[in-house]
């Protein structure tokens, strides 16, 4: 199989450059599963999608062509485009996860140090955390008050916003560090974060501590005690780069899932006002890292609530409906993969490694060891995926994550499987997955997209 940039006409390779311009604009933009569900919703709107709260009580009958959204705390989306038959023939989903690993702020982060004021976390998801420090990092997320407000807080990534990090031990005098194994030389209680140095006037008792909750106070409004209902993110600052002499490559934190999460809403939303038999289902997902646990991970019922509802809406539901719904759905589960590295060779085995500008990868099972913990594919199922797919010129490639008993991962793949529909994992190859940076191949985002919409169309 060959490189894409290869196969691409020059009308095909500016399509990909005009693509991934927008997945720049938005990488750059959206660092939390809150700011990816605002930014995704208002560009569901802008191509005709309602809310499907603001009907979900009154008279309106969903019909074919209709458009809604829901959202579950403001963390989960689900895009809904009604098709033609019967909802109980099943539906055409895409699902990816918007959550990325990271470090959050403990409920009571603020403390001073030795004249500096810094700020407890706790990683999420699972990072290497000697990756964390000496990068300039910024503060996303939202302060819940008591009062039923919530404060946005967004610092580090703006022209002329300050940044905030975390240091090492310098290299002089590593050598006790170096003698450690890196999970003993970097603890998740050491990724303490430096947040400010200065005292405030007429303080004598923690006065550098004092300073920085009175910037907050004057800026956002929040008192110590807000930090107590607050979800706030220590996430890479900077934005999305393009990478390499020629530009080929997309440079990103949070590639993992956002970049499948990016293609799958705007491979729906391509679909524009245009009528098809199966019902399309674009469900992003949060808590992916950690388990997909919680009301907002793909454990919850917001799924099969919502679809409940919205057949109840279109005239369909019964319970018996609901069920034959989920098990005649056809589904991708959108999720990265672990491209092939030249300089870490020895952790794939290359007749079923994954590559970069190569497609999409297609897998069949993930998992670790004895394929623990996957969901593993019909050949039927991915047979019709190939077919649509060669049909329609699609370049794709079928791996693995990487040698066998070298380790493993999940997807959410195996929770949609429980309904008895068929699941597969389509994701892109990444470089330096669950880093604070990521790379992507441009041409394999927008092979990525193209992949999405022949499914919607064609399954």
């Amino acid at each position: 199989m060959e490189s894409l940039w290869k196969k691409y006409t020059p009308e095909q390779k500016k399509e990909t450059f005009d693509f991934c311009e927008g997945y720049k604009a938005f990488m750059s933009a959206c660092k939390t599963e809150r700011e990816c569900v605002w930014e995704f919703t208002r560009l569901a709107e802008e191509a005709g999608y309602k809310n499907f709260n603001d009907i979900r009580n009154d008279k309106t009958q969903l019909k074919a062509g209709d458009k809604v959204y829901a959202i579950n705390r403001q963390k989960m989306l689900m895009l809904v485009q009604i098709g033609s038959d019967d909802m109980e023939k099943g539906l055409a989903i895409l699902g990816a996860h918007i959550d990325s690993p990271r470090l959050d702020l403990k409920p009571h982060p603020l403390y001073e140090d030795t004249d500096f004021a810094m700020m407890k976390t706790h990683y999420y998801g699972g990072i290497k955390k000697f990756q964390w420090v000496t990068l300039p990092l910024a503060l996303h997320g939202v302060v819940a008050k008591k009062d039923g407000s919530t404060v946005t807080i967004r610092i580090g990534d703006q022209p002329g916003d300050p940044v905030f990090g975390i240091s090492d031990v310098l290299p002089h005098l590593a050598k006790d560090q170096r003698a450690k194994s890196l999970n003993d030389a970097f603890t998740g209680e050491d990724l303490n974060l430096n947040v400010g140095s200065q005292p405030a006037d007429n303080e004598e008792d923690e006065a550098v501590k004092k300073n920085v909750l009175a910037i907050l106070k004057d800026k956002y409004g929040i008192e110590e005690d807000d930090f107590e209902s607050a979800e706030l993110e220590v996430v890479p600052a900077g934005a999305a780069r393009d990478f390499g002499f020629d530009r080929s490559m997309v440079f990103a934190y949070g590639h993992d899932d956002r970049i499948c999460a990016y293609t799958s809403v705007m491979a729906q939303l391509s679909m524009k006002d245009r009528i098809f038999p199966r019902t399309f289902v674009t469900l992003l997902v949060d808590k992916e890292e950690i388990g997909s646990v919680g009301a907002t991970g793909m454990h919850s019922r917001f799924f099969e609530n919502t679809m409940a509802e919205i057949m109840d809406k279109a005239g369909q539901f019964s319970e018996l409906k609901l069920r034959r719904m989920l098990s005649n759905s056809k589904m991708l589960s959108s999720d990265v993969s672990a491209g092939f590295d030249p300089n870490y060779a020895s952790v794939h085995e290359k007749n079923n490694a994954p590559y970069l500008n190569k497609g999409p990868v297609l897998h069949k099972y993930t998992g670790s060891g004895g394929k623990s913990g996957s969901n593993d594919a019909t050949a039927e199922y991915i047979a019709s995926l190939r077919k649509i797919w060669d049909e329609s010129d699609v370049q794709y490639q079928i791996a693995e994550l990487g040698k066998v008993d070298q380790g493993g991962g999940g997807t959410i793949a195996y929770i949609l499987a429980q309904y008895s529909m068929d699941v597969i994992d389509l994701g892109i190859a990444l470089h330096n997955m669950h880093a604070p940076w990521e790379v992507a191949a441009k041409t394999d985002i927008y092979e990525g997209y193209r992949a999405y919409r022949v499914f919607l169309q064609k399954i």
